[in-house]
C-alpha cells in the first residue's frame, strides 16, 4: 500500500447538508470504494436503510460498497485503523471522506494530516469540502465566525438549499463568500445533488496546483477602474467612452472587462461586509530574495499563524528560472519548485486567508524582502 490514501474533509454549519451529501455519495453507483468517517456528534446520522451489516459493528458496509467508521475517540487512531484493516484485507476502499461537526474549524483536522508522521505517510488531503445553507448562510456568517472560517477553508463551496430563496439572494450570498474565499469555487446544489467529480479528486493541497481566483477578487484587489453606463473612469482618472481605456483594453457592454483582464458587471453594487475571515493578495513582479522571504515568512507565522487560515502563491524568487511554489495552513508551511516560467513573464502572486490579519503591515513586509 505505498500509494498514499486521499482524504476529502466535508465541512459545513449545523443543518447545512453535509449528512444529505454523504447519503448521496453512499446510495450512487460512481464505482468508488469510499471509506466515510462520520463524528458521532453530527445532527444527523447515515441513513440506516443504507446499511448492509449490523449498525453496531464498528465498521459497516453500504449498499454500493462503501463503508462507514463513527468516530468514537481520536481521528488519528481511527484512520490508522481503517490503514491496519484495508492491509489485512479486512476493508476495501480507495479514499476516506470524513464528516466533522457542524462547530468545527476544519483547521486542526487538516493539520493532523501534516503533523502526524505515520498518518502523512499513509494518507494526503485532496480537498475541504465546505456546504453553506442559502437560507440560513448570511444570518449564521453574521453570528458565527465558526462558519466563517469554514469557508475560508474551503477549496470547493457547496450551496444548498438554493430552491427556498430568490436568485437575488443567492447572488448576493455567493458575493459574500468570494470576499471570504476568492479560491474557492461555488457549486449550487439541491438535496446533495452534485457531480461527485465536483468534490472528489480536486488536488485542493497539491503544491502544483493552479493558484484558481474569483475574477471579482481580481477586479477588488488588482484594478482601479471605475465603470459606469456608457464611459468608466480609469485609474489614470479620466472617463472614457465604451471602448479603449487607457490599460489598452477595450470595454463592452454590460461585462466591462478591465486592466485586470477580467469582467465586471457594473450594474450591480455590492454590500461590502465586515466578516472576521477575509481575504487578500500581495503580487510583484520583482523577484523575491529566497533568504529574506525565508525569515519574513518564519516570523509571521509565529506571530499570525494562528489566524492565517489557509494561504498560498507562486513565487518569482531570484537564483531559478523556475516557479516556486508554496502554501501553509495555520503555522505550518510547505514550499516546492514548479515548472520553469517559459514564455510567461514572472510574477509572485499570493493569496492570503484569514482572520483579521493586518493586510497592510504583511504587504509592506513582503515587500521588503523583494530584490534591490
Amino acid at each position: 500500500m505505498n500509494k498514499l490514501i486521499p482524504v476529502t474533509i466535508i465541512t459545513g454549519f449545523l443543518g447545512a447538508g453535509k449528512t444529505t451529501l454523504l447519503n448521496r455519495i453512499l446510495t450512487e453507483e460512481h464505482g468508488e470504494k469510499i471509506a466515510i468517517i462520520e463524528n458521532e456528534f453530527g445532527e444527523e446520522s447515515i441513513d440506516n436503510d443504507l446499511i448492509v451489516q449490523n449498525e453496531n459493528e464498528e465498521i459497516i458496509t453500504m449498499n454500493n460498497g462503501c463503508i462507514c467508521c463513527t468516530i468514537r475517540g481520536d481521528l488519528v487512531d481511527n484512520l490508522l485503523t481503517l490503514v491496519a484493516k484495508k492491509r489485512n484485507n479486512q476493508a476495501d476502499f480507495d479514499r476516506i471522506i470524513i464528516e466533522t461537526t457542524g462547530l468545527a474549524d476544519p483547521g486542526p483536522i487538516a493539520q493532523t494530516f501534516f503533523m502526524d508522521e505515520e498518518i502523512s505517510q499513509c494518507f494526503m488531503i485532496d480537498g475541504i469540502i465546505t456546504i453553506v445553507d442559502a437560507l440560513n448562510g448570511s444570518r449564521t456568517l453574521d453570528e458565527q465566525v465558526a462558519a466563517q472560517a469554514q469557508v475560508g477553508f474551503a477549496d470547493r463551496i457547496l450551496l444548498s438549499k438554493v430552491d427556498l430563496v430568490t436568485p437575488e439572494a443567492v447572488t448576493e450570498l455567493s458575493h459574500r463568500l468570494h470576499q471570504i474565499n476568492p479560491r474557492a469555487p461555488i457549486f449550487e446544489v439541491n438535496m446533495g445533488e452534485v457531480d461527485i467529480k465536483e468534490v472528489l479528486d480536486i488536488h485542493g493541497f497539491n503544491m502544483d496546483s493552479i493558484l484558481e481566483l474569483d475574477p471579482d477578487f481580481l477586479k477588488e484587489e488588482g484594478c482601479d477602474c471605475d465603470h459606469h453606463d456608457g464611459e468608466h473612469e480609469c485609474h489614470c482618472g479620466h472617463h472614457h467612452e465604451h471602448g479603449e481605456c487607457c490599460c489598452g483594453h477595450h470595454h463592452h457592454d454590460d461585462h466591462d472587462h478591465c486592466c485586470c483582464g477580467h469582467g465586471h458587471d457594473h450594474h450591480h453594487h455590492r454590500k461590502s461586509y465586515d466578516d472576521e475571515i477575509a481575504a487578500f493578495m500581495f503580487k510583484s513582479e520583482i523577484p523575491f530574495d529566497p533568504a529574506k522571504l525565508d525569515r519574513y515568512m518564519q516570523s509571521l507565522v509565529q506571530v499570525y499563524g494562528p489566524d492565517m487560515l489557509r494561504y498560498k502563491g507562486v513565487l518569482y524568487m531570484m537564483g531559478t528560472d523556475r516557479k516556486m511554489i508554496f502554501q501553509g495552513v495555520h503555522m505550518l508551511m510547505g514550499a516546492d519548485l514548479g515548472k520553469p516560467w517559459g514564455a510567461e513573464k514572472p510574477s509572485s502572486k499570493i493569496v492570503f486567508i484569514g482572520r483579521k490579519l493586518p493586510k497592510d503591515a504583511i504587504i509592506q513586509g513582503l515587500t521588503t524582502c523583494l530584490s534591490k
